[in-house]
C-alpha cells in the first residue's frame, strides 16, 4: 500500500526485559470485573440510551454477576448526572455492588462528581488525565512535570472531596492512553497518585492502565502491565486494573496476557460495544475462561435474553458470528462438521457424560441457553447425512441404519438446494415421511396371512399394483422373507432384501415401532422404505412395500 512510511510505532517497550507472562499456560482465576457499558458503551451509541433504558441495563449487569458497574460520567449530561441520583435514591443499588464514576481530573467537573455520588453506599471515583507523548506535545502542549501536577492535584482534590461529602469512596486513577506513555514516565504518575491516597488493605487503590488506542501486538501490552506490576508503590494494596479497546482487534488477546502479567481487573463491556472499534468484549473474555473450566464468577447461562436486552436498550446487534453469543456460532451447515459432532455427541453419552469433548464445539451450547435442535445441527445443501441422521434421531427418535442416513442426507441436500433455503427439523420429518414411510403407490399389500410349514413361513399376500389386485402364495425363513418372495414372484422382481432394522418409536404420535427396510437392485444400487404400526410384523411390512415403490 501507498504511504505505509508515515506510519511509525508509537508505542513504548520497559526499560527492561518483562517476559514472566510467557511461562504461565492460561488464566486460573477470574479478574475482578467492571462492566462501562453504562458510560463507555453508552457513549458510543449513536442516540445515547435513556434513563429508562439504562436503569434496565443496570439491572442486568447485576444479574449477570457484576460487583463493580460504571454508571456514567455526571458531569457529562444531565442525564448522566440523573441516573447516578436516581439509582442512589431509589436504592438500586444492590449492597454488594459498587458504582463507578468517571471525572477528568479538572476541579469543576470532579466537585461536580462528587455532588453526584453524594450518599451512595460504596462508589469508586475514577480520575484520569492523558499522559502519552502524542497528547503531551499536540493536545496539551505541556511538559512532563505539568502533566504530572495535573494528576497529583486531582488526587489530592479526591481525597479532600471525599473526606468532605457523605458516602463511601475508593479511588482509581488511569494514566489515559497509557499505552502511547514511555513506561517509566507511566510508572512515575502512578507512584505520584499513589503518595497522595496512601492505599491500605482495607481501602485500596485502583490504577488502571488503558489500552486507550491498540498500539501494539499484544505481547507488548503484557510485558508493560509486567513492569507496572513489579514496580509500582504499595503494590499490596493496589488493584491493577486494564481497559483494552479493540482498534487492532486484539482487545481480548491484550486482556488475557495482562491476566497473565499480573493484572487484577478488567474493565469492559458486554459484547465490545464502545469508541471507535469498541471495548474489550466481557463476553468472550469470560467465556473464554468458562471453555478452559475456569469459574468466570459471571453468569452468561441466558445468552439468549442477555442479547435481547443489549439489543433493546442499545440499538445495536449482537453479529451472528460473534463468540459465544452470535445466533450461529454453535451451527454446522458442513456435512463432515456435522457428523463429527453428531458422533461426539454419541461418544460422550456413552464414555463420559459429565465432560465436554465434542468436536467443533469449544463449549456445550445449552451452558449458554442454546439447544442442539435449533442452534446445532443446520440442515442446506452443504448438509450430509450425519446432521440430518442427528436431527431425525434426537428431536424425532429414528434411529436409521448408516447407508439409509446417507439416502435421506441426500433427499434432504437436493430440496435444500432446489428451494435455495435452509430446512427446519419439521420439514426434515415431512420430508423423510413423503419419501421413505409407508409409501403405498404403485405397489400396496391388502391383506397377509402366514402359517408354520416344515419349519418355514407360508405366507399369501393380496396385493394391488395398477388397479390390478392379485393373491400371491409364498414361503420364506421369516415372515419379511416369505412377503418379499410372494412379492417377487407376483410381479417378477429382482432384489435382495439386504437391511432391516426396527425399534420403538416413542416419540411418534400414535405408533409403537418402526421398521426400516433396504433392498439392493440388480445394478448393486439400494432403496430404502419405513413402516410405522402398533404390530411390528406390519411395520415391516410396510417398510419394505415402500423401499420396493422407491425402487
Amino acid at each position: 500500500m501507498k504511504n505505509v512510511t508515515k506510519y511509525q510505532r508509537q508505542y513504548y517497550m520497559p526499560p527492561m526485559k518483562c517476559m514472566k507472562w510467557a511461562e504461565k499456560e492460561y488464566v486460573d482465576k477470574a479478574p475482578i470485573w467492571c462492566s462501562v457499558d453504562l458510560r463507555d458503551g453508552n457513549q458510543a451509541l449513536v442516540i445515547p440510551m435513556s434513563l429508562e433504558q439504562k436503569i434496565e441495563f443496570f439491572k442486568l449487569l447485576v444479574k449477570i454477576g457484576f460487583k463493580e458497574i460504571e454508571v456514567g460520567f455526571p458531569a457529562a449530561s444531565e442525564t448522566e448526572y440523573t441516573f447516578v441520583r436516581t439509582l442512589i435514591e431509589q436504592n438500586l443499588i444492590p449492597d454488594d455492588v459498587t458504582i463507578q464514576v468517571l471525572t477528568q481530573a479538572r476541579e469543576h467537573i470532579i466537585r461536580k462528581t462528587f455532588e453526584a455520588v453524594k450518599g451512595a453506599p460504596k462508589a469508586i471515583v475514577h480520575v484520569y488525565n492523558s499522559t502519552s507523548v502524542a497528547q503531551r506535545e499536540q493536545v496539551f502542549r505541556k511538559s512532563k512535570e505539568e502533566i504530572l501536577k495535573i494528576a497529583v492535584d486531582g488526587a489530592k482534590l479526591l481525597k479532600e472531596l471525599a473526606d468532605e461529602t457523605e458516602g463511601n469512596f475508593q479511588f482509581e486513577y488511569s494514566p489515559e492512553s497509557f499505552t502511547g506513555t514511555e513506561p517509566e514516565y507511566a510508572l512515575e504518575v502512578c507512584n505520584a497518585v499513589l503518595d497522595v491516597w496512601q492505599p491500605t488493605p482495607e481501602n485500596k487503590a485502583i490504577i488502571n492502565l488503558p489500552v486507550t488506542v491498540e498500539l501494539s501486538m499484544p505481547h507488548v501490552y503484557a510485558s508493560q502491565i509486567e513492569y507496572m506490576s513489579e514496580n509500582m508503590k504499595y503494590r499490596e494494596n493496589v488493584i491493577l486494573s486494564q481497559h483494552p479497546h479493540n482498534d487492532r482487534g486484539c482487545g481480548v488477546a491484550d486482556s488475557e496476557l495482562g491476566l497473565l502479567a499480573g493484572a487484577d481487573r478488567v474493565e469492559g463491556t458486554l459484547f465490545g460495544n464502545g469508541e471507535r472499534t469498541g471495548n474489550v468484549d466481557v463476553v468472550t473474555l469470560a467465556m473464554n475462561m468458562f471453555a478452559q473450566g475456569v469459574d468466570p464468577e459471571l453468569d452468561f447461562s441466558d445468552m439468549p435474553h442477555i442479547c435481547e436486552v443489549y439489543e433493546a436498550c442499545t440499538g445495536m446487534k449482537v453479529d451472528e458470528r460473534s463468540p459465544y453469543s452470535g445466533a450461529l456460532v454453535f451451527a454446522a451447515f458442513s456435512g463432515s462438521h456435522q457428523d463429527a459432532i453428531a458422533k461426539g455427541m454419541h461418544w460422550r453419552d456413552e464414555k463420559d457424560p459429565n465432560r465436554w469433548t465434542v468436536p467443533y464445539l469449544p463449549i456445550d451450547p445449552t451452558d449458554v441457553g442454546r439447544n442442539y435442535d435449533a442452534d446445532v445441527i443446520r440442515i442446506n445443501s452443504q448438509s450430509g447425512k450425519g446432521g440430518v441422521g442427528y436431527i431425525l434421531e434426537t428431536k424425532y427418535g429414528l434411529n436409521m441404519p448408516p447407508k439409509m442416513r446417507e439416502a435421506m442426507g441426500y433427499a434432504a441436500k437436493a430440496v435444500s438446494d432446489h428451494s435455495h433455503k435452509e430446512l427446519h427439523p419439521d420439514e426434515i420429518f415431512n420430508l423423510f415421511k413423503s419419501t421413505f414411510e409407508n409409501v403405498v403407490e404403485p405397489y400396496s399389500i391388502n391383506e397377509v396371512h402366514f402359517q408354520q410349514k416344515d419349519g418355514g413361513i407360508t405366507t399369501q399376500v393380496t396385493s394391488t399394483f395398477n388397479g390390478k389386485t392379485i393373491t400371491t402364495e409364498a414361503t420364506g425363513n421369516g415372515r419379511l422373507d416369505a412377503v418379499s418372495n410372494a412379492l417377487k414372484k407376483a410381479y417378477e422382481m429382482k432384489f435382495t432384501l439386504v437391511t432391516y432394522q426396527e425399534h420403538a418409536l416413542e416419540k411418534s404420535s400414535s405408533s409403537k415401532a418402526i421398521a426400516y427396510v433396504g433392498i439392493q437392485k440388480p445394478d448393486g444400487t439400494l432403496s430404502w422404505g419405513a413402516g410405522v404400526d402398533p404390530d411390528i410384523i406390519r411395520a415391516s411390512i410396510d417398510a419394505l412395500v415402500t423401499a420396493i415403490n422407491n425402487r
